[in-house]
């Protein structure tokens, strides 16, 4: 198969496992940095160029697109569709899973369970949204961010509500969430491909910081998941119409919570797990680019 790899970063540790498991299959992989890729549109033509030529002869893309791109990358992505080539990940699931209220949104719709949220903007009553969720401490996050950027513990009322008020004034919106505190730090990564869990960490903060991402100097560790907490994990990346996913749960006291789930995650969890998620994902790329584009079927 010709299999393209979308990545902004060819040394990307992701981005080389792809390649190794790719070449070591027999594909013909590239690697396209999406960013100087350019489209053209025109009736029933639909082009990617890309260093002065166009690209031809795909079989399957493979997107690895930055979360400060998502508008860009998906477009590309979307390209790529429109001629028919199979693709790992939609442009639509993409932009959906980038968006924490809609990704939120489509979660609870579909029955799982996440941390209560209220979405705001501008509002008088930040007393009623600290009271929503069951008063402070709380957790602040503007609407779109990654690797726990934009993210902000109101420890305090006092403190939760500066931080609201100066969301307000930056005219951000933002969201309020309750804040687990059995969780004492940590969240689970679950990576799903193809609706099933093939590795899965538990990832603790570094010194005393309640974010516990690797980005944030967090360490992980292999973890054995509950049944229920697997069913969360491939139920939550099926409501975002993901097939290739890393799903961010809290153990809680009544199950497990759903934080996020992202489209394009890293995969440093294979050095915790030893589990080879490029090959997992090899292995689906090669089977449905035969078989044919899935329908999207979240409908938002």
């Amino acid at each position: 198969m010709n299999i393209v790899i979308l990545s902004k970063e060819k040394n990307n540790f992701s981005t080389k496992r792809l390649v190794e498991e790719a070449e070591k299959r027999g594909h013909n992989v590239r690697i396209i940095d999406y960013v100087k890729c350019f489209v053209t549109l025109e009736q029933n033509n639909p082009v990617v160029n890309y260093r002065g030529e166009i690209v031809r002869d795909v079989d399957a893309i493979i997107p690895r697109i930055a979360a400060r791109l998502t508008n860009y990358g998906s477009a590309i992505v979307r390209q790529f569709e429109m001629q028919n080539v199979f693709t790992t990940t939609s442009s639509i699931s993409i932009v959906r899973s980038r968006d924490k209220l809609r990704s939120l949104q489509l979660l609870a719709k579909s029955g799982v369970g996440i941390p209560k949220t209220v979405f705001v903007r501008e509002t008088a009553d930040y007393e009623g949204v600290l009271e929503q969720v069951g008063g402070a401490p709380v957790i602040i996050k503007i609407a779109r961010g990654t690797h726990g950027t934009g993210v902000v513990l109101g420890e305090t009322r006092k403190a939760a509500l500066a931080v609201m008020q100066a969301f307000n004034v930056e005219n951000v919106n933002f969201l309020v969430q309750e804040y687990i505190a059995e969780s004492k730090g940590s969240d689970i990564r679950a990576f799903v491909v193809n609706g099933k869990v093939i590795a899965s960490m538990i990832r603790r903060s570094a010194d005393d910081d309640f974010r516990s991402n690797l980005h944030q100097g967090g360490r992980g560790e292999l973890v054995k998941l509950s049944d229920i907490e697997r069913k969360t994990a491939q139920k939550a990346a099926k409501a975002m119409g993901l097939s290739v996913a890393g799903v961010d749960m809290l153990r809680s006291d009544r199950g497990p919570l759903v934080l996020e789930v992202n489209s394009s995650p890293g995969f440093g969890i294979e050095k915790i797990t030893n589990r080879n998620v490029a090959a997992s994902i090899l292995e689906y790329t090669e089977h449905s680019a035969r078989t044919g584009r899935r329908k999207d079927k979240v409908g938002a």
